[in-house]
């Protein structure tokens, strides 16, 4: 039953990698749910964050950055964000300040033939001169996809009340799907793995952050009063799992603290983490392995 012209609907963020998505959504949903650092593809998995305001209830869907894959964690990670084209009620897709690249064409090109409407977000905005802006949307129109033109700054929280009038204009009358203090449709296990790999993507350089994976093998014990939570982190060289661990065992001990920080946050309560690390050699092209620690591109067909 709707009540009170409810409106809710799943809105798809998309964009290359590394443009603001998962920032956008933590600070629309007021809390974080999405991993968030500098370097391009560190989110791996679609995820959702509900937002629910009096009258709107919105499920982003956050989805990995779109580019040209060459692994299979690659192609696992195209199709999640071009899975989330089916069965959304609106599209975000968001770019950079700047003139339209190929990569922003190749997506644009994708959303040619969506039937639900399509709204083109300019984050980082608080960066440039309001004056470039406009040939930048320009551009944009001239492609007619786009239902609207937003420029945001997803850390600043430039134009998001204008977005959430757009939101509440361009989303279907519905009945809220979710309870209203829940922030995200993923399990605690996950945003768990999550924290621990943010923390890597933070501390570490070059390839180590891209050819790491990590699986929490359980956290349903407690001991002394603290949640004991056991995860393992998987690297495909050994050079990569002594950088992790670090001289003495520094390193490890630093990502293991500053997760275990967040991840008491995130569960509101103490916990203890023991961590490992673990070599599976090329496990990015591992499609067994894959699935094993949760990339099943099946999802998605």
């Amino acid at each position: 039953m709707v009540e009170n012209n409810n409106k809710s609907g799943f809105v798809a963020l998309l964009g290359r990698p590394n443009v603001g998505k998962s920032t956008l959504m933590n600070y629309l949903v007021g809390q974080k749910v999405a991993i968030t650092s500098n370097k391009p593809q560190t989110t791996r998995n679609k995820i959702s964050g509900i937002l629910t305001t009096d009258d709107m209830q919105a499920v982003f869907v956050d989805t990995p950055g779109i580019f040209k894959p060459h692994l299979n964690l690659d192609e696992y990670m195209d199709k999640a964000s071009l899975s989330s084209l089916k069965d959304v009620d609106l599209i975000l897709f968001m770019v950079e300040p700047e003139e339209m690249g190929k990569g922003d064409a190749y997506i644009a090109d994708m959303l040619k033939d969506v039937k639900v409407p399509v709204l083109l977000l300019i984050n980082k905005v608080d960066q440039v001169n309001p004056n470039e802006l406009l040939p930048i949307i320009d551009q944009y129109r001239n492609l007619n996809i786009f239902k609207e033109f937003l420029p945001v700054s997803a850390t600043q929280g430039v134009g998001i009340s204008d977005l959430m009038q757009v939101l509440h204009q361009y989303l279907p009358e519905g009945p809220k799907y979710f309870g209203s203090d829940q922030i995200t449709d993923r399990p605690e296990y996950f945003m768990v793995a999550e924290l621990i790999r943010e923390q890597i993507l933070k501390l570490t350089a070059e390839e180590v952050p891209h050819a790491a994976a990590v699986w929490v093998e359980q956290m349903n014990k407690h001991e002394n009063n603290k949640l004991q939570i056991e995860a393992t982190i998987y690297v495909e060289k050994s050079g990569q799992k002594g950088i992790i661990i670090g001289k003495g065992g520094k390193m490890l001990k630093q990502i293991g603290i500053n997760s275990r920080r967040q991840i008491e946050d995130l569960l509101g309560e103490k916990v203890n983490l023991h961590l490992w690390v673990k070599v599976q050699r090329n496990w990015r092209s591992d499609p067994q392995f894959l699935r094993r620690i949760g990339y099943n591109p099946k999802d998605f067909t």
